[in-house]
């Protein structure tokens, strides 16, 4: 993260994807977190901001999934190659926060951080806030919706045919999901296989948030990592964040959420962020937009005496 007494700029970087599921409003995501005022709430924090509009998709080509139930993928293709350049730029220039978009927009943006990073010989750590593992491959999945399919992706598995070659793919080791409690048969055998830390909403309710996620981020300062967080609506609890049109009831409280946000801000080890899945259209006057952008103001430097009262009155 950045250097507290210098701040680098925040770059806000508009990512309207809405190609990974079939329902549609996603697309109106980044212009809901700026109207929820994220630009302002960095800056009364003293950060640099700098909003550089949304990204573009590249031309899009023809791809046939050899899964039929594979939905847009030339959509996503076309997304995934262009948010790849524009993240791996951006790194150059400040911390990006990725205004989603569904969260097959982290195919683009995970790729394109670790190959930043890689050029610098840093390691690549994730850290996955998200009811679902997303860890299937457009051939495995059931659902056909790519948004399932980014850490597959980002850690080298196979399936991805048509997709741009990840160049630097991350180490299932540097991957840690918190607050799963919706994860297929099929996608939990293939987590097995790997050494990704996983750790759902029981083992949370049993022994807290902060422990996994405190010995996650040890492991990234030992090694000089750089961090990528993807922050999914879902995470939180649908009571609290209703915005999303993958709701799993038993998620993250308002003050888990927080937490967690506060301690990787204490750790200034965050070098970039996705705000994801938030679907304006499923919002009620704007209370969950408004809570993601307290969740990034918090991973930024908020305190909770600093928090505004907010008035929901029509």
């Amino acid at each position: 993260m950045q250097e507290k007494d210098h701040p680098m700029t925040t770059l806000l970087i508009g990512a309207p994807v809405d190609s990974g599921k079939r329902a549609r409003g996603c697309m109106m995501g980044p212009d809901a977190f700026r109207t929820a005022g994220l630009s302002e709430a960095l800056q009364s924090l003293g950060r640099p901001v700098s909003d550089r509009g949304n990204v573009t998709p590249a031309p899009i080509r023809p791809a046939t999934p050899s899964n039929r139930l594979v939905h847009a993928l030339p959509e996503t293709i076309a997304w995934t190659e262009a948010l790849m350049q524009a993240a791996d730029a951006a790194m150059s220039e400040g911390f990006p926060i990725f205004l989603g978009g569904d969260h097959s927009l982290s195919l683009g943006t995970v790729a394109g951080v670790a190959a930043h990073a890689a050029r610098h010989d840093r390691p690549q750590f994730v850290l996955w806030l998200d009811a679902h593992a997303d860890f299937h491959t457009p051939r495995s999945t059931i659902s056909g919706n790519l948004h399932g399919t980014p850490l597959a992706y980002v850690t080298g598995q196979n399936g991805f045919d048509g997709f741009p070659p990840v160049p630097a793919p991350v180490p299932a080791e540097n991957v840690c999901i918190l607050g799963l409690r919706s994860v297929d048969g099929p996608e939990q055998a293939a987590l097995g296989r790997t050494a990704i830390d996983t750790h759902d909403m029981r083992a949370i309710d049993e022994h807290g948030i902060a422990a996994p996620l405190r010995a996650f981020l040890t492991r990234v300062a030992a090694t000089g990592g750089a961090l990528h967080v993807s922050l999914d609506v879902d995470f939180l609890d649908p009571s609290i964040a209703p915005a999303v049109g993958t709701t799993v009831p038993g998620g993250a409280t308002f003050r888990e959420a927080h937490l967690v946000m506060e301690i990787l801000h204490d750790s200034d080890l965050v070098t970039s962020l996705d705000l994801v899945e938030l679907n304006p259209f499923l919002d009620d006057r704007g209370r969950t937009a408004s809570l993601m952008v307290d969740l990034a103001a918090s991973l930024m430097g908020r305190r909770v005496f600093d928090r505004p009262t907010r008035s929901f009155a029509a």
